[in-house]
């Protein structure tokens, strides 16, 4: 697993993410048709965002598998890059697009690779929260990209782009006690206890009251960039912490990473892992150039 951190405020968007990627085996249970997941090993070094066009206000942070067959999530996202970027993507104009437009575009071109998997391979689950401006317009707005089993649902707008906030996906369950409140566990909790048993629908509407009631307010509209930048890492930061002292593996972990994107500045890394040593990389002494 890992986790994948999306805030937005009217100074901009905030991507950050762990870079931890599990390899793990399925095997057959107990139980008939039932799988046990065992971890084989636990990698530290995964890149999970990405610039999806260099020197424009677009980025994303992937969460959940980490490849979609042989090709890993982190080069997907940059043969996407390449593609809208060198005009091999038609229906992309970059003096036009939209986030919505992005968002579609994206979807399908995963669904692309995984309708290219044979049949004997399981079908993966991964998220992609997307952060960005759509062309000409003065405010960020946030889309998730959510593929279940292999099967793509309709891309979701996280908020109007006039509303701030913190969105995220992944291994939360950190995240979902301190900013909600409680673990989403819950409603499930309470179905074992509450007689007569609730339907399905009277515990959402439950989770959403608890949500509404508990809900920690700590992303405002005027909050500053840099602020902002500061309350991802420490919720990553958190997540991470609580993955390590849980028992199992820790599937959430590794360096922190951290990009911002800004209407004028467009997409800037904060934070990033190197190959090697930083008075050897370029990046450092000339700016960004991935």
């Amino acid at each position: 697993m890992s986790i994948g951190i999306l805030i937005s405020v009217h100074d901009g968007i905030v991507l950050a993410a762990d870079s931890a990627s599990t390899l793990a085996l399925m095997q057959p249970g107990a139980m008939p048709n039932r799988l046990n997941t065992v971890v084989l090993s636990v990698y530290n070094n995964a890149n999970k965002i990405a610039n999806l066009y260099k020197g424009f206000p677009i980025g994303c942070v992937a969460f959940g598998a980490g490849s979609i067959g042989n090709a890993s999530i982190s080069t997907l996202l940059k043969d996407f890059r390449y593609k809208i970027t060198n005009g091999q993507e038609a229906e992309f104009d970059i003096k036009t697009y939209t986030m919505e437009g992005v968002a579609k575009l994206l979807t399908d071109f995963l669904m692309s690779h995984v309708n290219q998997l044979p049949g004997t391979l399981p079908k993966p689950s991964l998220g992609i929260l997307l952060g960005g401006y759509s062309s000409a317009k003065s405010l960020g707005e946030g889309w998730k990209i959510q593929i279940e089993n292999g099967v793509a649902k309709q891309a979701m707008l996280l908020r109007r782009e006039d509303e701030v906030g913190i969105s995220w996906g992944g291994e939360a369950e950190a995240i979902f006690r301190l900013i909600l409140g409680f673990s989403p566990q819950l409603p499930q909790a309470l179905r074992s206890v509450i007689n007569p048993q609730p339907s399905p629908q009277e515990l959402e509407q439950l989770a959403a009251h608890l949500q509404k009631a508990l809900q920690a307010p700590i992303v405002f509209a005027p909050m500053p960039i840099q602020d902002t930048i500061d309350l991802a890492e420490f919720l990553v930061h958190t997540a991470i912490m609580f993955s390590r002292f849980t028992p199992g593996a820790p599937s959430v972990g590794g360096p922190i990473e951290i990009a911002a994107i800004t209407k004028h500045e467009g997409f800037k890394w904060i934070r990033r892992k190197h190959y090697y040593s930083k008075e050897f990389n370029w990046e450092s002494r000339h700016g960004d150039t991935d």
